[in-house]
């Protein structure tokens, strides 16, 4: 089954989210956080006890490729191992150019 993604504008709506989804039983190894700043990524995630997608979800040779790869490759590429196709990875990859935050939810 794919991914579940929601968009957010701003981190504390996207905590109120995590939180309600932890409360309906979704374990934190199923909500995943990407922003366009890994920075933020990492703030966020830790925050509100959910992952960032790494070298488990995306494997060792996705790993090291996403260090020669410009962020928005490496954004289109996290997405496309979590399930997506292309086509929503390119739409994904375009809402965090706009600012936008993600939680992706796995296993609902």
């Amino acid at each position: 089954m794919k991914p579940t993604v929601k968009e957010f504008q701003d981190d504390v709506s996207l905590m109120n989210e995590v939180k309600l989804q932890s409360q309906k039983g979704i374990s934190k190894d199923n909500l995943y956080v990407i922003s366009h700043d890994d920075d933020r990524t990492e703030r966020v995630a830790d925050n509100v006890d959910a992952n960032t997608v790494g070298i488990n979800e995306e494997g060792l040779g996705t790993a090291v490729g996403n260090i020669f790869r410009k962020k928005g490759d490496e954004l289109r590429e996290k997405f496309k191992q979590l399930g997506f196709s292309q086509t929503e990875a390119n739409e994904f990859e375009e809402k965090l150019d706009h600012g936008k935050i993600l939680l992706i939810i796995t296993n609902e």
